[in-house]
């Protein structure tokens, strides 16, 4: 695996340890704010005449983009000096190299090994064909499944370390719809183990719900009419 868990949250000499810092991105004033309303379930799944293949390389390459994007809104706070590591939560991301080796890096430079790495396959038309009648190679599915590992870890780190910069932004309605769609869609293909995802999982039970329609408007009451005189009672003077 890439990613390692912190230390024990226990401390050696029993003290407790300190309380857990508030997650802003979990309070209701932003967990509220999406960009779509209706229930992201009916994107994911697959439709009849499309084959799985084509259907997991389109959506993939579209989540890397628009997570590349989202990041890159936020990349000139998340430096080697802010970020000295990939974290999310109590979790430690460290990036293994073709040859196996482990190196742990700054946030932006596992970042930059993520999306290069991730551009790499994507463009490669020997994995992601997009001519009519190419095969997907054998190994696509388990490439795909190491795509959308490695963008969950982008996420999380945008949620746990950069927040308040998408807040201030006021991007958090598109980050909150991107992180809800990536992940009913890896949940609707089993390409995340939910071990890697259960970090996030507060959020995701909340993002993933789907948002309940508006109340209706009440229509406006007709105002109230005067009498029409033959509705009056009359007087007669004697």
């Amino acid at each position: 695996m890439d990613w390692l868990m912190g230390k024990s949250k226990t401390k050696p000499n029993g003290k407790k340890p300190p309380a857990e810092e508030k997650k802003q991105y979990l309070e209701p004033e932003f967990t509220k704010i999406r960009v779509v309303d209706f229930d992201l379930k009916e994107l994911v799944v697959l439709p009849r005449e499309i084959d799985l293949n084509e259907w997991l390389a389109s959506n993939t390459t579209t989540f890397f983009n628009l997570i590349n994007l989202q990041y890159s809104t936020i990349s000139e706070f998340c430096t080697g000096d802010t970020c000295q590591a990939m974290t999310a939560c109590n979790t430690i991301y460290y990036w293994y190299d073709e040859r196996g080796k482990k190196t742990k890096c700054t946030a932006p430079q596992y970042v930059d090994f993520v999306m290069s790495l991730c551009q790499k396959l994507v463009t490669d038309e020997e994995i992601f064909p997009t001519k009519y009648g190419k095969e997907f190679p054998n190994s696509f599915e388990s490439l795909v499944k190491k795509i959308c590992r490695y963008l969950f870890h982008v996420l999380a780190h945008l949620y746990w370390a950069h927040f308040k910069e998408t807040v201030a932004m006021d991007l958090q309605g598109h980050l909150n719809t991107l992180y809800a769609h990536f992940i009913v869609f890896v949940r609707e293909f089993n390409l995340v183990d939910p071990k890697e995802t259960c970090i996030m999982d507060d959020l995701s039970e909340v993002l993933c719900t789907p948002a309940p329609p508006p109340a209706p408007t009440p229509a406006p009451s007709a105002p109230a009419s005067a009498p029409s005189p033959s509705s009056q009672n009359h007087v007669t003077e004697r």
